[in-house]
Parts: structure tokens; sequence; C-alpha cells
């Protein structure tokens, strides 16, 4: 049976059902996204030979001939890519056919006497290495423009709920009253800070040879400063970091601290997802229903909070695949081996899963509506929530076992509003605690949970 490639037929749901939601990252992490990386590295390469004056065979470019090689990678096209692949098809070493590509494109133009400046030195995995670093961090761009827009959405949310009494749970039974716009802020909060994290990395690469140590460099040019000349493509004209102590390969070690940082952050979405499913079976967020849209295929009422548990199966697979990659790419046998080439080309997917659930969620969020009515009504039922802040002031005060007291009053049973208060009104304490105990209601005993929303402002 002929089955000609399509969403339908796409073996990976990332290129098939979720094709629309990783769509952005399609010429980033691509074999395409990967193709045109590699011209872009090897062409900042042959641009740094030819501006550097310890290099004087490789003569300094016109203004016409550098937006010739500029226009090379601004340009590029899957055309362009589709030939890199017919020659490959001969070479059978996708980056000497990387190499041979861009002979061609100098043949037409007046750079035909650099040609052999192209890869002038290079091992495949200077270009690799430094491809891959630019594709993470166009990756990332895009990623970290979709956590910014689900953070923000949260951190409205957040504003909104900010007074918005919610009985809190912990070990899943009721607890101390918070808000719910507290609770969001906590997410706000934890986001950002693995944000800050993610912010400062600065992918590094290598590009001094064989085995790192610049040996073809200096048998040509022995007196050239090739560390210096190879750290401003790297840094200057590439806007990565150099690692200067290397094997053939560079180590990786930078790459295992993004894949963990992004693991950090979408361990912390699932945590929200799972908070938020929490909060709609409790009842206390409803969802908006779409028409037209079905929840079940036989019980007609239900909706289902699919969007959140949607992202929570794709953030088990993006980290899984991080995972893997964050553990598996700083280990090399010596030198060098290749288990790490098959590996990284499964970065796209690791991102796209993650791209993926944050869609998910911020789709999800869009949904959502506060069941204020829901949210008072559990409140008005655990009164005996009130046993924390009674037995506090009794042991300000100095009384005899105030926690054994109220322990003996409360635990494991409900309590209403006429339970707490006749055993507040039965304390031997100052009228004016007295008043203030009996005033407190669990929907008014919330600390200063709103100000401390207000720290995300």
């Amino acid at each position: 049976m002929d089955v000609q490639l399509n969403p339908l037929t796409a073996l990976s749901p990332l290129d098939g059902r979720y094709a629309a939601q990783t769509e952005p990252l399609r010429p980033v992490f691509s074999e395409y996204g990967l193709i045109r990386r590699r011209v872009t590295v090897e062409l900042a390469w042959l641009e740094g030979l030819c501006d550097a004056d310890q290099i004087p065979e490789a003569r300094p470019l016109t203004d016409d001939e550098r937006a010739f090689l500029h226009r090379l990678v601004s340009g590029f096209s899957t055309e362009d890519a589709a030939r890199v692949k017919q020659i490959e098809a001969t070479t059978n070493h996708d980056v000497k056919a990387i190499e041979y590509f861009i002979k061609e494109k100098l043949a037409e133009s007046t750079l035909a006497d650099l040609s052999e400046f192209v890869h002038f030195a290079c091992t495949s995995e200077d270009i690799n290495n430094t491809a891959h670093a630019l594709m993470l961090k166009d990756g990332l761009a895009i990623l970290r423009d979709a956590q910014e827009k689900l953070t923000a959405t949260l951190a409205e949310m957040a504003a909104a709920c900010r007074d918005l009494p919610m009985l809190a749970h912990t070990h899943g039974q009721p607890a101390s009253p918070t808000t719910l716009g507290k609770e969001l802020a906590v997410f706000v909060n934890r986001f950002r800070r693995q944000a800050k994290q993610l912010d400062a990395i600065v992918m590094p690469a290598k590009m001094n040879g064989a085995v790192g140590c610049y040996n073809a460099h200096v048998a040509a040019y022995p007196d050239a400063d090739w560390p210096s000349l190879a750290k401003g493509v790297i840094e200057e004209r590439l806007g990565l970091h150099q690692n200067p102590l290397t094997t053939q390969i560079e180590s990786h070690d930078g790459m295992a601290e993004l894949f963990d940082a992004i693991a950090r952050w979408n361990t912390i979405l699932l945590d929200l997802d799972r908070d938020f499913w929490t909060y709609i079976s409790f009842g206390y967020l409803g969802q908006k229903t779409v028409k037209g849209e079905v929840g079940s295929s036989t019980m007609p009422h239900k909706v289902n909070p699919i969007d959140f548990e949607n992202s929570e199966g794709n953030l088990g697979l993006a980290n899984a695949i991080l995972g893997h990659l964050a553990r598996k790419l700083p280990v090399s046998r010596l030198q060098r081996d290749l288990t790490d080439s098959t590996v990284l080309r499964n970065m796209g997917i690791a991102f796209g899963y993650a791209l993926t659930a944050y869609r998910a969620t911020l789709k999800g969020l869009g949904k959502v509506k506060v069941n204020d009515a829901r949210l008072m009504d559990d409140l008005d039922h655990e009164w005996e929530v009130l046993a924390e802040p009674i037995q506090t002031v009794m042991r300000k005060l100095g009384k005899p076992n105030p926690y054994e007291r109220l322990k003996e009053l409360t635990r494991g049973r409900r309590m209403t509003r006429e339970d707490m208060q006749t055993f507040i009104r039965e304390l031997d304490i100052p009228d004016g605690e007295k008043e203030r105990l009996l005033s407190l209601t669990p929907a008014s005993y919330i600390g200063i949970a709103p100000e401390l929303t207000d720290l995300i402002r």
C-alpha cells in the first residue's frame, strides 16, 4: 500500500494531530532547519577568516561579496536544502555536502577564489555543534514566548482573584483558608524563577578542530591567534559562548543544563495542570462550553478538563525525552563517539511536546470560570478550620493545653458556626481577643493572602 506522508499518515502526532501546534518549530528543528544553520556556521567561519589579518590568503571581502554571503543564509530555501540532500546522496556525508553546496554557490560569484577556505581546518563537529546550539537558541525563544504568554495569563487571573477566599487542602483534607489569587501567584512566582535561569543560559559552542587542539589550523598558520578568531565567530557573529576546552565534540554540558531547566519549568506546569484539574473536580472552577463540542460519547452532560489532561500527558513525554538528552549527551567515549548524533536529532521532539503542552494549558485557562458560590459554600461548611487561630491566641495568652483542647473539640468532626462561637464565648480570655475571634469566619481567615498576591506585580 502506497501511503503518502501527510498529517493523517505521519508517524508522530507532532507532525499529525498536533501539527498546527508545533508548526513554529519546524523551521528550527527539521532537517531543513539543521541544514540552514550549518550553512550559517560555515559562512560565518568563512567571513571570520576573510576578516582576519593573520590569514592573508583569505582576502578581505567587498561589501557586495559580504552581502552575497548573507543572502545565502537569509534566502536559504527548501529547494536549497533539497540540493544539499542531492549532494549528500553522493558524498554519503551530510556536512561535506554543505561544503560542496556552498562551493557551488561561490562559483557563481566573485568569491570562487575563496572556495578552499570553506570548511577550512574544520571538523564536521565544529559545524554541527554550533548549528545545534543555534537551533536550541532559536527553539528556546519559541518556548519562552509561549511560557511568557502562559505566565502573563496566570498573573492576570491571580490579580482578578486576589481577594477571593478559598478553602485550602493539605493532604487532600480541608486546611486553613487562602485566596485563589494567592495560590495562582505561587505558580507565577515559580515560573518566573525558572524563567530567569533559562534566560541566563547562553549555549556553548566550539570551533577548534578534530580533537580540540587547533592542529590543522596551526599547521597552516602557526602565528595566527586561532582561539581568538574562533571566539569572534562563535560569540560576536553567532551570539553563542565559546567553550575553549573540548575533545572533538563540545561536551554538551550546556545542553544538559538547558534541558534540565526546561524540564523544571515543565514540572511546575504539570503541577499547575493537576491543581486546575482538581479545582474543576471540586467545582471551584467551571469550564465554558463550546458549541458543538462533546464531552463524552455516552454522557451528554460531561464537560471534561481535557486541555489540562492533554498538557499533563505531553509534559510527561517532553520531560522523558529531555531527561534522556540531559543524561546521555554529556557522556562520550574518549575524544568522540557517535552516540550523540542520532540522539540530537530528537531535540525538536522534546520541544514539540513541550510547546503542545503549553498551548493546551493556555487554551484551558481561557475556558475556566470561577464558581464563587461553590467556594463560599465549601468555606461555610468547614468552621473547624478556625481551631488553628483559636488555639494560637490561647497559646499567646498562656492558657493551658490549647492545642489539645481544640483537638478534642474538632478532630474528625464537622463543626458549625454555633459550635465554634459557643466554645469561644466560654473561654477565659480578654473581651477584645474574644470579640476578634468571634468575628472570624472561614472566609475572612485568610491572613495576608491578598497582599502576598501583590508580590507578583
